[in-house]
């Protein structure tokens, strides 16, 4: 009778191959369910990233009357631009998805920038200390908007870089997870709006 432990070390010396391709299978499963908590934790920090985009989009949109309705008192022809700030500002209200909102923030950037434009034209408006207040207070939250915008676009580059780089592209197309949208500036709007004042 042969003795319990030699038995132990016969079946452990027949299985070696199966217990090793057992290991790597589970060493295997939890790197892409770590991977895949990666990706969850990145995509989470887009979203709160995005969130933080919009309240300062939210700001802005808050400024927005204020400014408008001080033009407004000086430049009681400029109709056509409060009317694309209205729209623009529609748009912004009933865009759902990051790609719509980023779009129509851009439309109300450029519809702002026209009205910037228009109130440098006007002496009258530009010694005014409420007028001043606001475009400083503007200025300001312009300059958040950019800062968060670039905290977004680095997390978004982060997350694709990692959905789009093997191994982790492997665990990225198990999970069905996709790549999340730069907010990039339209070439139109990259350019400072004219006005005419000719008519």
């Amino acid at each position: 009778m042969q003795p319990e432990n030699t038995t132990d070390q016969n079946f452990f010396q027949r299985n070696v191959t199966w217990i090793a391709v057992l290991g790597v299978i589970i060493l295997l499963a939890l790197w892409g369910v770590g991977k895949y908590n990666t990706f969850v934790k990145q995509s989470e920090a887009i979203t709160a990233q995005w969130a933080q985009v919009e309240n300062q989009y939210q700001r802005r949109f808050d400024l927005i009357p204020n400014i408008v309705e001080t033009v407004k008192g000086v430049a009681k022809q400029e109709q056509d631009v409060f009317i694309a700030i209205a729209d623009a500002r529609t748009h912004y209200s009933g865009a759902t998805t990051p790609d719509q909102k980023a779009q129509a923030a851009t439309q109300v950037e450029s519809a702002l920038g026209r009205l910037l434009v228009i109130a440098e034209n006007y002496p009258v408006l530009q010694s005014s200390q409420s007028y001043r207040d606001l475009t400083v207070t503007l200025e300001g939250t312009e300059n958040r908007i950019s800062v968060e915008r670039m905290k977004y676009n680095d997390l978004v580059r982060v997350f694709d870089t990692n959905v789009k780089t093997f191994p982790t592209s492997i665990v990225a197309s198990l999970f069905g997870v996709k790549e999340h949208a730069y907010f990039d500036v339209p070439a139109a709007n990259q350019v400072a709006p004219k006005v005419n004042f000719t008519q």
